[in-house]
């Protein structure tokens, strides 16, 4: 993490943030199903909503351990009892089946490319480029990864450059280019700055 920063205060912009700002930390995760169910559960909802429909569909586990076999064998109404969506419920199954039959192989991701990573990924119903990207960055920690689909990483970049509007994907690709290979540590920086002037 130091070498990042150290790397990402040459940019004037993004020193002053970073010199504001806690330095950030990132956990590997382990659990990589668990992980992807969490995100497809948070999908379009409210930090609160979301954590108390996890809470929920967590305890229909032993220890509140998600396991694939376990989701599969979930009725539709263990679903519902968790607050969990008709659709989000076939996400979560076809997430489930594809670790199961080998259609998504975890073992391999360490020695894939984050593109490679985000491909195999979006076979499974439910998860789209933000959702890998989350994935990526939290998860796996790759370092230069670049969510530009996300609102909060937008608003940051607007915050940062003093735009009118939010950017595009073309923009930020372009002014974020000085922080490679660093990108997801800036966008740590970008989420906070956002969520200052929210």
């Amino acid at each position: 993490m130091e070498e990042a920063i150290k790397h990402l205060k040459k940019d004037k912009d993004l020193v002053k943030i970073i010199k504001e700002f806690p330095a950030p930390v990132l956990k590997k995760g382990t659990k990589y199903f668990s992980a992807l169910v969490r995100s497809i559960i948070y999908q379009q909802l409210s930090g609160k909503s979301a954590q108390s429909i996890e809470n929920k569909f967590l305890s229909l586990f032993p220890k509140k351990v998600v396991k694939e076999s376990l989701v599969l064998a979930l009725k539709d109404e263990d679903f519902k009892k968790a607050g969990i969506s008709p659709q989000k419920m076939k996400y979560l199954r076809d997430l489930a089946l594809k670790f199961t039959d080998g259609t998504v192989n975890p073992k391999g991701f360490s020695k894939m490319s984050d593109k490679s990573i985000t491909l195999h990924l979006v076979s499974v119903k439910g998860v789209g480029v933000w959702t890998t990207h989350m994935f990526l960055m939290f998860t796996l920690n790759r370092l230069d990864v670049l969510p530009t689909g996300d609102l909060g990483i937008q608003k940051g970049f607007k915050i940062l450059f003093k735009m009118k509007n939010l950017p595009d994907e073309k923009k930020m690709n372009k002014l974020s280019e000085k922080w490679k290979p660093y990108r997801t540590v800036a966008c740590l920086y970008l989420w906070k700055l956002a969520d200052r002037y929210k």
